[in-house]
């Protein structure tokens, strides 16, 4: 985790200073020092706040190639840079990184050499004998990266708000704010700020002013696979083994453990020193800190548990809207700040987590909905998830077709003007007829982005460098590619193949056996609702006299009734934190 920034135009050296204010704004990113660096054209100036991960001796970025001249930025890790050194003939000396890996790919293959890099990053290169500089990010979106245009010059930066301290953004509440809790696609809430979609390439000419941008990676482009399950299976268990501790650095690290089964995997696979857990006095429904001791001791990890309390979220609301930059859905928010705390009060640098299985191997309730209905899914096991199944249950007389359900599940306010209804549209349509693969296709084009946005920005709030080792390109290419059957039989047991994989690998019936899916939920909206309702309806009826127009309905959402899981209030709460930060209101 580090972070970037930068501007390129034709007099981009002549703002050096801007730049410099930019790296400043977020520094916190690098703790290991921030540098910038001027093209020698003075077309273009870069900087890097630095997180020394894989050599702590390394040379700070950004980097230079002293022969062409070319200038790279780098925020993220690549797994397998060793490998593509020796495939693309380039040396690298002792003490040299991935990003020196990527700047000399860059100058011999330029942006083609994105395609062999298997990680997570975005990053900035700009090539004086092009006059262009190029932006990138991962295929699936890890690393954050924001740019706007300006008056012939591009800016870019790790972090919205330090885009918005750049130049004017008028406040834009998008609609999906109030549809999906997130903005979509490469929407921000800000207007002229837009975020880099993943797995894209923009390239810009600074002595034209032109840009392009073109998607240099599709999952949907890969075949389904062709052969029978016990293949299959043996051939996910192989990259299970080979791809996840790839991820694990050299050192100690730490490992965000809910107790659930993508996260006790990597506890097996990967094995660090230290596990951290989060639980909730008195919300046994919430609490799965025992399976999570059982494999803690297992691996012969140290266990942290933590049981956050009302008081802390208090004190940590204004730390993590800051920390996002703008409101973004996702039910594990508190938790995960809580346990980012305590892996940095450690003294550790990386932490790792579980995301991905549930997006490509359909382990999330809402995907055996769509694909068995609501009945099924009731009648298997599940009536705590009666709420969300009661969505499909009364539909007037008439069936939904996929594409209304998995928007009756995803919806949590309307959607005015049918954006999300055609987002997915879209993903169905691109999965040619394959529903779970439409299914996790919509999953990133709608819920995905909250989830991994807040993972990288909560994480380097503390100056942590987070990693999701089940994001492996080998490995997210082949379970897209399995059929439906591979991935769920059961509507009460999503990730088939990632169960039966544990149980080859010797892993105990408690982690692959586990039947529902906790994660690092919260009981924050019971709260909101409870011993800090009347605290959290002043603030949000604060909020609502001065919010312009368009925050007000999402505001308002708060202050009516909500049930236990409803977050509609804590989605309120967190807008009217993020307006009451004067920088957001100058922009409103």
């Amino acid at each position: 985790m580090c972070g970037i920034a930068g501007l390129a135009g034709p007099d981009a050296a002549r703002h050096e200073s801007t730049v410099a204010a930019m790296a400043l704004a977020q520094h916190h990113r690098g703790p290991d020092g921030t540098r910038r660096l001027a093209s020698a054209d003075g077309r273009a100036v870069l900087s890097m706040n630095t997180l020394l991960i894989v050599d702590r001796t390394a040379p700070l970025g950004p980097y230079r190639d002293q022969v062409t001249g070319v200038l790279l930025t780098f925020n993220g890790e690549i797994y397998n840079y060793r490998q593509q050194a020796a495939a693309w003939g380039i040396e690298l000396e002792r003490g040299e990184t991935d990003a020196h890996l990527v700047l000399r790919a860059f100058v011999k293959l330029g942006p083609a050499c994105l395609d062999g890099l298997d990680g997570m990053f975005a990053l900035a290169a700009y090539d004086p004998r092009r006059r262009r500089l190029f932006l990138a990010r991962d295929r699936l979106g890890e690393k954050p990266l924001y740019w706007r245009l300006d008056g012939g010059r591009l800016a870019f930066a790790s972090e919205v708000s330090t885009l918005t301290g750049y130049g004017t953004a008028p406040l834009v509440v998008r609609p999906e704010m109030l549809s999906i809790e997130t903005p979509t696609g490469v929407d921000t809430p800000f207007q002229g700020i837009q975020l880099l979609a993943p797995a894209t390439l923009l390239a810009f000419d600074v002595a034209t002013g032109s840009l392009d941008q073109r998607t240099w990676w599709r999952l949907e482009h890969c075949e389904p696979w062709q052969g029978d399950y016990r293949t299959a299976l043996a051939r996910f268990s192989v990259l299970l083994a080979d791809q996840v501790p790839l991820r694990a650095p050299a050192g100690d690290f730490a490992l965000l453990l809910s107790g659930g089964l993508d996260s006790a995997v990597l506890a097996y696979l990967m094995r660090p020193s230290v596990c951290v857990t989060v639980r909730y006095p008195g919300q046994d429904r919430l609490d799965e800190s025992r399976t999570a001791a059982m494999v803690a001791r297992d691996i012969g990890a140290k266990l942290v548990v933590i049981e956050p309390t009302v008081e802390d979220f208090i004190r940590s609301l204004p730390e993590i809207v800051a920390a996002l930059d703008y409101p973004m859905g996702n039910a594990s928010t508190f938790s995960e700040h809580m346990a980012y705390r305590a892996v940095a009060e450690r003294g550790l640098r990386v932490v790792v987590g579980g995301l991905g299985p549930d997006e490509f191997l359909m382990g999330y309730v809402r995907h055996a909905l769509v694909l068995f209905g609501p009945g099924a899914v009731l009648t298997a096991g599940l009536e705590a998830y009666r709420p969300l199944a009661s969505k499909l249950l009364y539909t007037a007389d008439r069936p939904l077709g996929p594409a209304d359900a998995i928007v009756r599940l995803i919806l949590r306010g309307t959607d005015p003007d049918g954006r999300v209804r055609e987002l997915v549209s879209e993903a169905l349509e691109r999965a040619g007829g394959d529903l779970a693969r439409g299914l996790t296709l919509a999953d990133l084009a709608t819920a995905w982005r909250p989830l991994v946005m807040t993972s990288d920005k909560l994480a380097s709030a503390f100056a942590l460098e987070r990693r999701s080792p089940f994001l492996a390109r080998d490995l997210v290419e082949f379970s897209y590619r399995l059929p439906v059957e591979h991935k769920i039989t059961d509507p009460a047991a999503g990730k088939r193949i990632l169960r039966d994989a544990a149980k080859a690998l010797g892993l105990p019936p408690e982690v692959w056996g586990s039947r529902d899916k906790l994660g690092f939920a919260s009981p924050v909206p019971s709260w909101l609702s409870g011993p800090l309702e009347g605290w959290a309806t002043a603030r949000i009826t604060s909020a609502v006299a001065e919010a312009p127009r368009g925050l007000r309905p999402l505001l308002e959402g708060g202050l009516r009734p909500g049930g236990r899981f409803d977050r509609t209030r804590m989605q309120a709460l967190m807008a009217a934190a993020w307006f009451a930060d004067q920088r957001v209101r100058a922009t409103a």
